[in-house]
C-alpha cells in the first residue's frame, strides 16, 4: 500500500502529473505574505521540539482543536509540550476532509522525512521521537528548513517603527534567502498610534515608509474591516487630536479617519512603486470572554459579512483619478465576494503589465481545496489566470511552507483535468508555462 503523501498525491490525470511534475515542482517559492518571525530567522535557533515547531502560534490548529474539546490547557495553556503534541495526535484523526489533515501530513513528509505513518494516537510516539530527531541535528533551524523546503524570498509583515535589523542580517548573508519586510501600518489606522501631533505623525509615517524602502520593502498590507466614506482633511486631524487628547470621537469618526488613512498611506505606496495589498472581511475577536483571557489572533476570529463593493470601487476610482492608485491584491474572505472582486478588478486595469489591481488567492478560511479551486475559477473567467501571483502562506510557522506544494498540486490538478476533457488544448508546454509564471514568475517578477 502506497503512503498517503506519495509523489502524485492529488493529481488524478496524466495531464496533471506531468504540470506539477514538470513545471510547477522545481519552481522556487516566493512567500510574499506570511506572520513569520524575523528574527527568528535571522537567528536561526533551532526548535526544542516539535510542539514549538509545529503548535506554537498556530492558530488553525488551536481552532479545530477546541472544536474537537480539546481543554484551552492543553492548547494554549500550561501544560507540557509533550502533552500539547499528544492533544494534537488525537484530534488529527478527526479531521478528515479538513485541510488541516492534509496539510498536517504534508509537513510531516517534507519537512521530517515522516510519510510512512498517519498521525494519531497509535502512532504519537514514533512521530515525536523522530521529528525532535531530525530537529536536534544540525541544518535544521527556521532558516535551514525554509531554504530546504525551496524558499527563495520571503516577505515578513512589520511594523511602520521595526528596525528592520533582521531583515537587514539575514540579506547580508547571501545565503540564497532573501528576506523583505511588508508595511503594516494597522495600528495607525485604528488609531492606536495617535502620541505625535497629527502632522508629526504624518512626517513621521512618511519617513518610516522612505526607511522600509531602503531596506527592501516593496509592498504594504492592510486588514480593511469595514468601508467608510474618508473624511475632509481637516477632519481627519480633528479625530485624530480628539484621540490623543484622551477623547473618545465616536466608532462613525474612527471609520472615516480610517478611510482617509488608508487613501493618504495609498499615495505613499504609488509614490514608491510598492504594490498595496487589501486583506476584506475578517470579523475580528467576535468572543469577548475568550479575547479578554488570550487576545488577539488565537483562533477566535471569524467572516465578516457586509457589503463594500460600491465604497471600494470609490476609493480606488478617487486614487485613479489622481493618478495615485498603486498595484493592489485585493483578499476576500467572504466567499460571497470572490466573484464581486473578480470583475471589480477589471474595471481599473490600466494596460500595466500584470494588472494594476488583482484578485489575490484564497485566504485564511478559505485556503482550501474548494476555497482555491473557487478562486481560480473566478479568476479564470472574469480575469486573466495567466497572471496570477500564486500563493502565500498567511502563517506563522515555518512548517506551513507546504501549503505552497498543496495548492499548486490543486492548481495542476484543475487545469490536467480541463486538458483531459479538451476544455483546453492538451499542449503540456503551453499551459506548463502558465503553472510555472503562476508557481513562481508572476510573484517574483513584483517581488523580488
Amino acid at each position: 500500500m502506497r503512503p498517503f503523501i506519495h509523489p502524485d498525491f492529488l493529481l488524478d490525470t496524466p495531464q496533471a502529473r506531468a504540470l506539477y511534475h514538470d513545471f510547477a515542482e522545481p519552481c522556487p517559492i516566493v512567500d510574499y505574505h506570511c506572520h513569520l518571525s524575523p528574527a527568528e530567522i535571522a537567528a536561526n535557533r533551532p526548535f526544542a521540539n516539535i510542539t514549538q515547531a509545529w503548535l506554537g502560534g498556530d492558530h488553525y490548529k488551536w481552532r479545530a482543536m477546541r472544536t474537537v474539546g480539546v481543554p484551552e490547557a492543553l492548547i494554549t495553556g500550561p501544560a507540557d509540550d509533550h502533552a500539547k503534541f499528544l492533544a494534537w495526535c488525537a484530534t488529527v484523526p478527526k479531521l478528515l476532509r479538513n485541510p488541516l489533515y492534509h496539510w498536517t501530513h504534508l509537513e510531516l513528509a517534507r519537512v521530517f522525512g515522516i510519510d510512512d505513518l498517519l498521525l494519531s494516537p497509535d502512532t504519537a510516539e514514533e512521530v515525536w521521537a523522530r521529528a525532535n530527531a531530525r530537529l536536534a541535528a544540525p541544518g535544521n533551524g527556521p532558516r535551514d528548513i525554509l531554504l530546504r523546503l525551496g524558499v527563495r524570498l520571503v516577505c515578513t509583515t512589520d511594523d511602520p517603527d521595526d528596525d528592520l535589523a533582521d531583515h537587514r542580517a539575514q540579506n547580508a548573508r547571501a545565503d540564497g534567502l532573501a528576506m523583505r519586510p511588508a508595511w503594516r501600518p494597522g495600528r495607525h489606522l485604528a488609531l492606536k498610534a495617535a502620541d505625535l501631533p497629527f502632522e508629526a505623525m504624518l512626517a513621521h509615517l512618511r519617513d518610516r515608509h522612505a526607511f522600509f524602502h531602503a531596506n527592501g520593502c516593496r509592498l504594504s498590507d492592510y486588514s480593511v474591516e469595514s468601508f467608510a466614506a474618508p473624511c475632509p482633511d481637516a477632519e481627519a486631524a480633528a479625530t485624530y487630536e480628539a484621540v490623543r487628547a484622551g477623547r473618545d470621537p465616536g466608532q462613525p469618526a474612527r471609520d472615516a479617519f480610517a478611510a482617509w488613512m488608508l487613501a493618504w498611506l495609498a499615495r505613499l505606496d504609488a509614490e514608491t512603486g510598492w504594490v498595496r495589498q487589501l486583506h476584506i472581511g475578517a470579523l475580528r475577536n467576535p468572543n469577548a470572554p475568550m479575547f479578554a483571557a488570550l487576545g488577539p489572533d488565537t483562533g477566535f476570529d471569524a467572516i465578516a459579512d457586509f457589503p463594500y463593493a460600491e465604497p471600494l470601487a470609490r476609493h480606488l476610482s478617487a486614487l485613479a483619478a489622481d493618478g495615485a492608485l498603486p498595484r493592489t491584491i485585493l483578499y476576500n474572505l467572504n466567499p460571497k465576494d470572490t466573484a464581486m472582486l473578480a470583475v471589480l478588478c477589471g474595471s481599473f486595469q490600466d494596460g500595466t503589465p500584470g494588472g494594476r489591481v488583482n484578485l489575490g488567492p484564497a485566504w485564511w478560511f478559505l485556503d482550501q481545496m474548494d476555497g482555491i479551486e473557487e478562486n481560480l475559477r473566478a479568476i479564470s473567467a472574469l480575469g486573466c489566470l495567466a497572471q496570477f501571483p500564486g500563493m502565500l502562506t498567511d502563517s506563522r510557522s515555518v512548517l506551513s511552507v507546504p501549503r505552497h506544494e498543496y495548492f499548486r498540486r490543486i492548481l495542476c490538478r484543475l487545469l490536467g483535468r480541463d486538458m483531459q476533457g479538451g476544455l483546453l488544448p492538451d499542449d503540456l508546454p503551453a499551459v506548463g508555462a502558465m503553472v510555472r509564471a503562476i508557481a513562481f514568475g508572476n510573484a517574483n517578477a513584483l517581488f523580488a
